[in-house]
């Protein structure tokens, strides 16, 4: 079925959206859930929640792109689901290693006043990435939003480990120098 035809279902609210969503689009949002939560009940109530949050967001939304809206719904509940679960430890896995990697390039928000701004620093992230050659993009993309591991990405470039790490490295160079130039405090 198409995304129109899918969102469309959602927006006449009939149940049939649901299924279809999980037939077209389960084990993509599983395997976000699973990368972020190592563990297939959580990932797999993730998934769940996702349609959950996909009914209550249509309407009023009507996403142009039915797989990204999904995907960032099933990255930020896995998100928050693996930090309530590590709230009092830190936990293993690809989740608290990107997040390290990423520390000297993106500001941590501490208080109300800047969290405000976190809306202007993924524009700034957006505008960065979308500037980057088409395969550095795509190996961020696969570090820091899918939390692919180093391992994951070289095997499906065809990469050494060592190249994946080099060139990350590198991108996050260059998005922290950008960040700078743009007056972001880090």
């Amino acid at each position: 079925m198409e995304d129109r035809q899918i969102v469309e279902l959602y927006w006449s609210r009939q149940e049939q959206a649901i299924k279809e969503t999980q037939i077209k689009y389960g084990n993509y949002c599983y395997s976000i859930a699973h990368h972020i939560l190592q563990n297939r009940e959580d990932a797999e109530e993730s998934v769940n929640d996702t349609y959950l949050g996909a009914w209550k967001s249509m309407p009023p939304h009507r996403p142009q792109i039915l797989s990204s809206f999904l995907g960032k719904i099933t990255r930020n509940l896995s998100l928050k689901k693996w930090r309530d679960r590590n709230a009092a430890k830190r936990g293993g896995g690809e989740v608290p290693l990107t997040l390290e990697e990423l520390k000297d390039c993106v500001p941590a928000f501490k208080t109300v006043e800047e969290e405000i701004e976190v809306q202007a620093l993924a524009e700034l992230i957006d505008t960065f990435l979308r500037e980057c050659a088409a395969e550095e993009r795509k190996l961020f993309l696969c570090r820091y939003w899918y939390f692919d591991s180093i391992r994951e990405i070289a095997r499906q470039f065809g990469y050494s480990e060592s190249k994946v790490k080099m060139q990350l490295l590198r991108t996050r160079a260059k998005l922290r120098k950008r960040l700078e130039q743009e007056g972001v405090t880090l």
